[in-house]
């Protein structure tokens, strides 16, 4: 496994050299969501379209 440093210093050298901060922010923030998306995904904390559509359907309109 990549550490979570080295990890970061290759997503932060492939942005341009022009990015600033909030752009590396918004990168790793990216990075994490995505990972933990996946970590849940695999722990099968998962629910169905149907079932987010029922409980969205309360802000949803036809």
């Amino acid at each position: 496994m990549v550490a979570i440093k080295q990890e970061a210093q290759k997503m932060i050298q492939n942005l341009p050299d022009s990015c600033t901060y909030e752009d590396i922010q918004y990168h790793l923030y990216v990075v994490e969501k995505i990972k933990n998306g996946i970590s849940r995904a695999e722990n099968g904390e998962v629910s169905s379209h149907q079932d987010e559509k029922q409980r969205m359907s309360k802000w949803l309109s036809h």
